[in-house]
């Protein structure tokens, strides 16, 4: 079975308003008085209203869920009692006049110092699906295969409309955020591994990214994990939907080494169409036409509905079928988070949507 982990970021918020407020120290710290949590499990991000997870590597689905349920409710019952708490959104929806302070590590403020508006505005939280591959040279491989699916992995996503207390016309304003810097967006196709490791040092050596952990795009090779790090979606406001995701990149995964190694030819799809699909993704969500792979656009349903078809026989093969597929017709009927934020803001106002970021985040 090929195993699998996830990555997620939280905002820390005032219960009242919804701003964020930069307690991460003081909540990893009651995070980690508790015997649930692993100190390796919770992490500090580049800001200091941001909190970031780790699970375990899983072999199942449920594992993901399990770790991800504990992992949240282990951080909303310490923020609790830091007087704040965790919320699941691509972007804040609401920001106070003066940046929040940016977390004291060497590197984040080197950042900091590198491009300060980019990292005061970096409000961002994103899910990170980590997916094993046997080797540096299948992880190419699969990068290559991949790249024309990621728009639609956007897309389903989508979990980040507002800035500033108004709806961006964004789905997910958060890939807009992102993509701001040097190195983001979709992943161009490489030649093989050696390939990949030239353009990775050009790029290391041009002074343009500090460091391989600013190679900001949208699914990349794990520096730190034998694995392909598929980075493009918003964090989920609710963990069954993360568990869905996750399980649709891993079958993703596993569809792309076994077309590698039936010596399938490669997708076309130049960076420029890649480009402009991720840019309609992110713009419209599910809620209007998606670029399939070759391009044309069509109905979304139609492409999620052709996406899950080409990934059935490995979704078959981990027994994730039936879970999959009855989350993305939930998604198909519900819509995504972006649609249900908007929805709530616009009859309830800032109350309902700060009650519902909150509760569904750590909804069972």
């Amino acid at each position: 079975m090929i195993t699998v982990g996830v990555e997620e970021e939280y905002f820390l918020v005032d219960p009242v308003t919804c701003l964020p407020v930069p307690l991460a120290d003081e909540v990893r710290r009651a995070a980690g008085l508790g015997p649930i949590v692993d100190a390796q499990e919770v992490q500090p991000e580049l800001l200091q209203a941001q909190i970031e997870v780790a699970t375990p590597v899983c072999s199942d689905l449920d594992e993901v869920g399990g770790h991800l349920l504990r992992l949240r409710h282990a951080l909303g019952t310490a923020a609790e009692k830091n007087g704040c708490r965790i919320v699941a959104a691509g972007t804040a929806p609401y920001r106070q006049a003066a940046p929040v302070p940016v977390t004291e590590t060497a590197r984040y403020l080197a950042m900091h110092s590198q491009a300060p508006q980019l990292v005061d505005e970096q409000l961002v939280n994103g899910m990170h699906v980590h997916v094993a591959v046997p080797d540096r040279a299948a992880a190419v491989a699969v990068l290559n295969r991949i790249r024309p699916w990621l728009p639609v992995l956007v897309a389903m996503s989508a979990n980040s409309p507002l800035w500033d207390g108004h709806d961006t016309g964004f789905a997910s304003w958060r890939t807009v955020i992102f993509g701001r810097w040097p190195v983001s967006g979709p992943p161009p196709a490489f030649a093989d591994a050696a390939d990949h490791d030239r353009r990775i040092a050009a790029l290391l050596d041009s002074g343009a990214v500090c460091d391989t952990g600013q190679i900001y795009w949208q699914a990349r090779m794990s520096e730190r994990y034998p694995t392909v790090e598929v980075r493009c979606t918003d964090v989920q406001l609710r963990a069954d939907a993360a568990v869905m995701l996750a399980g649709l990149i891993r079958a993703m995964v596993t569809t792309a080494l076994r077309a590698e190694e039936a010596g399938e030819p490669l997708p076309d799809c130049p960076p420029e169409r890649l480009q402009a699909a991720n840019w309609y993704a992110a713009r419209h969500g599910l809620s209007d036409l998606l670029m399939d792979p070759e391009g044309r656009s069509r109905r979304a349903g139609d492409v999620l509905v052709r996406l899950l078809d080409s990934v059935t026989p490995a979704l078959e093969a981990a027994g994730d079928t039936r879970e999959v597929t009855s989350l993305i017709h939930r998604l198909l009927q519900q819509g995504t988070s972006a649609d249900l934020q908007r929805g709530v803001l616009a009859e309830g106002g800032m109350s309902a949507l700060t009650d519902l970021l909150i509760t569904e985040t750590v909804a069972p």
